[in-house]
């Protein structure tokens, strides 16, 4: 089969050319992967920028005062974004998370969720539209972003005592401005809202409990995540992942927890709900959630793709390599040509990085380039 490919310059990190094939790809919903995993999730960075320097993401070290960002003409406009969208979704995406960077540093942001608001599933279903935020903007955006359509959205907070978080955020951020944020969301109706919090022993492990007992009956639910070796800069080490059995024992010790269901096919998530006085889920007390791609690979279930804020299509977190869309888009390819490319970048997918990590020692491992950072491609 003869493909005919679009010639493009090589940008900060290596790049494939997308295949538009000769033979169309048809949108119907039903598209695979090499290993049978559907494409439903679409998770979109808006910018490769932030204003907090979180050790685990974007250090200062590295993303210091003469750290190049990308131009701004190099991002996609929102126009570009909402038609690769419309692509991704009529191949079986259902829903769509904004992130970065920080979301919110992207100005005009509510223009492009009105944007994607309007798209809709081929069975007429709107998008599950949501964010993820450091929350630091989120009491002045929240109700705009709201009215806009967006549904959802998630705050990641790594502890409550106000000396830990400043340390973590690296940039002074109190802790109180945040939790107004959250609190403005609450109050605009944007949930239900999760918080993420990334554990990383010596630094925060003991902020577990207080985060627990802070939430624990809002409607909010918390999920603790592993320090997870995205990238090549934040110095990632073995022994600094608090595993998540470990983080699930603690809090059980003294909050009694209960298995729950997945909330969807390829949730990343393993739910536990609070016990109430009848040793029972309490549905008032809420949940907790434990995201463990270090210790506990997911990729079996893997339903996502990420788009850059430059418009290049990642199959996994920790890719080394994306496929480059905005030539496409910008030299004028029709919306077959666009369709076709997805699906092909889709049906050639085969990645499983924490699954391989999770059975290989490391000399056996397959070599890969330098991988993409979790700052320029979102969590």
């Amino acid at each position: 089969m003869s493909e005919r490919v679009i010639a493009l310059q090589d940008q900060r990190l290596r790049s494939l050319l997308p295949p538009v094939p000769a033979r169309p790809i048809r949108a119907d919903g039903l598209l695979q992967d090499q290993l049978g995993r559907p494409l439903r999730d679409l998770r979109i960075s808006v910018t490769d920028r932030c204003n907090f320097r979180c050790g685990y993401c974007m250090p200062k070290a590295v993303f210091d005062q003469n750290y190049t960002y990308l131009p701004h003409r190099a991002l996609l406009t929102f126009e570009e974004i909402t038609r690769l969208t419309r692509h991704f979704v009529a191949h079986g995406v259902r829903k769509v998370r904004l992130t970065g960077g920080e979301p919110l540093l992207r100005k005009n942001l509510e223009i492009l969720v009105e944007q994607l608001a309007r798209l809709h599933t081929p069975d007429g279903q709107p998008l599950d539209l949501t964010l993820t935020t450091n929350g630091s903007l989120l009491k002045r955006k929240a109700q705009a972003l709201k009215d806009a359509g967006l549904h959802r959205i998630t705050v990641s907070l790594d502890g409550l005592d106000d000396a830990v978080f400043r340390q973590m955020n690296d940039v002074d951020f109190p802790v109180a401005d945040v939790l107004d944020g959250i609190e403005a969301a609450q109050a605009a109706g944007l949930g239900p809202i999760k918080v993420n919090m990334v554990v990383k022993k010596s630094c925060n492990q003991d902020q577990i409990l207080t985060m627990a007992r802070h939430f624990r009956g809002t409607g909010i639910v918390l999920r603790f995540i592993e320090y997870m070796d995205v990238g090549a800069t934040n110095g990632w080490r073995m022994d600094e992942v608090m595993p998540s059995l470990a983080v699930l024992q603690h809090i059980h010790q003294q909050m009694p927890l209960v298995p729950l269901q997945a909330s969807a096919p390829g949730a990343t998530a393993e739910r536990w709900g609070y016990v109430g006085s009848n040793g029972q889920h309490d549905s008032s007390l809420g949940e907790v959630g434990f995201i463990s791609s270090v210790t506990q690979a997911f990729c079996r279930d893997c339903n996502r793709a990420r788009l850059s804020t430059e418009g290049k299509v990642y199959l996994c977190l920790f890719a080394s390599q994306g496929y480059e869309l905005r030539e496409l888009l910008r030299g004028g390819a029709s919306d077959d040509d666009l369709t076709s490319a997805i699906g092909a970048i889709w049906q050639g997918r085969c990645d499983r990085y924490s699954e391989i990590r999770s059975i290989l020692p490391p000399d056996q491992r397959p070599q890969t380039g330098r991988r993409i950072e979790m700052s320029y491609i979102g969590g």
